[in-house]
């Protein structure tokens, strides 16, 4: 972590993606303007070559937080961590049509647990994209798939501390392959996006087992009335305040040949492996303040969803299948102080309806934005109902306080 600092500091005496804006030297300085690099401030702090034959921009941002957990299943206590740590890194090389994106984690929460013989997960994105005008993107590499709106935005642009408890489960995550965008956004006229994806279906940094499936993911974004203000649809809450009302409207459909994990990108090993089939729909609206999200996410499996240890059948793991809604409502204030309520509920899959529960979660919060999403202090209470099929059931809570903090 302390060689991960001091990097970071030596990076910092560089800039991009801003207004460019030559050093000047001082004095009886013998370096030619021509040799010294162009810097900016913008969404980060970065460099351009003096050719402009590449830029690199470096941003971070971390969280930390606090926790009191009160659970009827288990242990009740306080938890205090360094929730995300990351680094991005961003640019082009030879050409503003060719792009990258690097993403490193570093916190324990992000990386996940050491293993002997397994992949550390520091790497989150690592994508190559070609941008030949602004109607087209067409990338390669490992980055998040055009899934639901909640988990394609950043953890660091969310209103409260965390994602639903749907998108925990149903989400499709980061995965490795191609993918095609096609954008067709206008401020005040209707707009829309097509995307679309071939990926391994297996998740980030899986290179220990040959892979004999494939995931096709396929997204419509529809803009009824027009394009929000600086790409509103990649953050939560109206922070800035819309003139007009705006609305998106998408869905998003994943066909997961042969996967090998509980949930796709996500989770455990299966003892076999299963196609998946996902649909994920959202709808995001903003206007003067207001802000509301609702979702729909589900998962499902022509076959049986539990799959069993050929050595000992007492062993199961399972697909994770259902469905869940979300809903989410807000008020930013002039003062920029945010309030926010939320509620979500959770169904399990026949097939695995004896082995989890069913889920309800409330949650209410209190945000106060300084620096937009970038610098922020939250607040929540959150309130979770878990229902089992002998009919008992067990409620856990928690309360939170967090800073995010970033450029």
């Amino acid at each position: 972590m302390k060689s991960f600092f001091s990097f970071l500091v030596f990076l910092t005496c560089f800039t991009v993606f801003g207004q460019e804006t030559p050093i000047k030297p001082k004095g009886d300085n013998d370096l030619k303007l021509s040799t010294l690099p162009y810097y900016s401030f913008g969404k980060g702090i970065g460099i351009t070559s003096p050719d402009s034959l590449y830029q690199l921009n470096i941003r971070f941002r971390m969280q930390n937080r606090v926790s009191y957990m009160d659970n009827e299943d288990g242990v009740s206590g306080y938890d205090a961590q360094i929730k995300r740590l990351r680094l991005r890194l961003d640019g082009y090389v030879g050409s503003p049509k060719i792009l990258y994106a690097i993403q490193l984690s570093f916190a324990p929460g992000d990386v996940g647990e050491i293993v002997e013989g397994e992949n550390l997960n520091v790497i989150r994105d690592a994508v190559l994209i070609y941008r030949p005008n602004k109607n087209w993107n067409f990338s390669f590499g490992q980055t998040k798939l055009p899934g639901n709106r909640q988990r394609v935005n950043s953890s660091g642009a969310l209103q409260l501390t965390d994602r639903t408890i749907n998108n925990a489960k149903f989400t499709l995550d980061r995965d490795f392959g191609f993918q095609v965008h096609n954008i067709h956004e206008h401020e005040n006229t209707f707009s829309y996006n097509l995307k679309g994806a071939i990926s391994t279906g297996e998740g980030r940094n899986v290179t220990n087992k040959v892979d004999q499936g494939v995931a096709f993911t396929g997204k419509v974004e529809l803009f009824p009335f027009g394009s929000f203000s600086k790409d509103g649809t990649t953050f939560e809450g109206d922070i800035l305040r819309e003139k007009k009302p705006k609305l998106l409207l998408s869905g998003a459909y994943q066909h997961n040949k042969n996967a090998q994990r509980t949930q796709g990108q996500l989770g455990s090993d299966l003892y076999e492996k299963r196609t998946m089939n996902s649909i994920l729909l959202d709808m995001m609206f903003k206007y003067n303040g207001w802000a509301a999200m609702s979702s729909y996410m589900s998962r499902s499996t022509p076959e049986n969803a539990i799959t069993y240890n050929p050595k000992d059948l007492a062993q199961k793991r399972y697909v994770f299948v259902g469905h869940g809604f979300d809903y989410q409502l807000s008020y930013c204030f002039p003062t920029n102080y945010e309030i926010i309520g939320r509620y979500s509920t959770q169904k399990v899959g026949d097939d695995i309806k004896l082995l989890t529960p069913n889920t309800k979660e409330v949650s209410l919060g209190v945000t106060k934005y300084f620096w937009q999403h970038t610098f922020k202090l939250q607040g929540e209470i959150n309130y979770d109902t878990l229902k089992y099929y002998d009919g008992t059931s067990k409620n856990n809570w928690y309360v939170r306080f967090q800073v995010e903090i970033g450029i």
